[in-house]
């Protein structure tokens, strides 16, 4: 039977991707800048037209959602300095239709696209749009209350052909850290804030990796 391929969109880290390819499988990821370590296995460029090639699976991981999420809705009533209301429905725009077309890719089987809580204006603006499928938090895949996943980060997963993640870890969440929420401002906040969590990785990669294989042997 062959290994099915996958591709993770919008990541740079590497870190979904090498835990797909940990376990054997033909893992790529892709995004429009650079790998953050350079990697053979990352593709530079726009997911909407990577994804056209033949992939088993296919996990976006964060797709751009600054002007997605709950947390960011108050900047289309009152632009953020130095921006216009025009730039943030603009984003709004862009962003609902970069999710549309990795939700709506249905020539690939099996997807998860990875987001925060939407407000409706971003719902309003999704083809097909429909509630996410599962909500985690990092801390439920950790089993160390000091290392990486013992964070609070809500994160909703919409999935097509693809079970729910089990939570794999031992934590109840009471000493979960809140680091995401609370990085400074800067240039480098967007990244800080759509960073991936190893226990959360490892758990798509064991049981959304099986659930590929399954429908390949199908």
């Amino acid at each position: 039977m062959s290994s099915p391929r996958i591709l993770i969109g919008c990541e740079t880290s590497g870190m979904v991707r090498n835990a797909f390819l940990a376990l054997g499988y033909d893992a790529w990821s892709c995004d429009i800048l650079p790998s953050d370590a350079s990697s053979n296995r990352h593709i530079r460029g726009d997911i909407r037209d990577v994804m056209l090639d033949a992939w088993d699976l296919m996990a976006v991981m964060h797709p751009p959602c600054t002007r997605l999420c709950n947390s960011g809705v108050r900047w289309l009533t009152r632009a953020p300095k130095g921006r216009c209301l025009d730039d943030m429905w603009r984003e709004l725009d862009d962003g609902a239709a970069l999710f549309s077309a990795v939700w709506n890719a249905t020539h690939i089987p099996c997807r998860a696209i990875e987001n925060p809580v939407m407000h409706r204006h971003a719902k309003e603006r999704i083809e097909n749009y429909k509630p996410p499928s599962q909500t985690v938090q990092p801390w439920q895949f950790g089993t160390d209350e000091s290392g990486p996943d013992n964070e609070r980060k809500r994160t909703c997963f919409w999935l097509h052909n693809l079970p729910p993640l089990t939570p794999t870890g031992s934590l109840d969440g009471t000493t979960a850290r809140d680091s995401v929420h609370k990085a400074r401002p800067g240039p480098d906040r967007w990244k800080i804030r759509s960073k991936f969590y190893p226990g959360l990785a490892s758990a798509m990669a064991d049981q959304w990796g099986q659930a590929a294989s399954r429908r390949i042997a199908a």
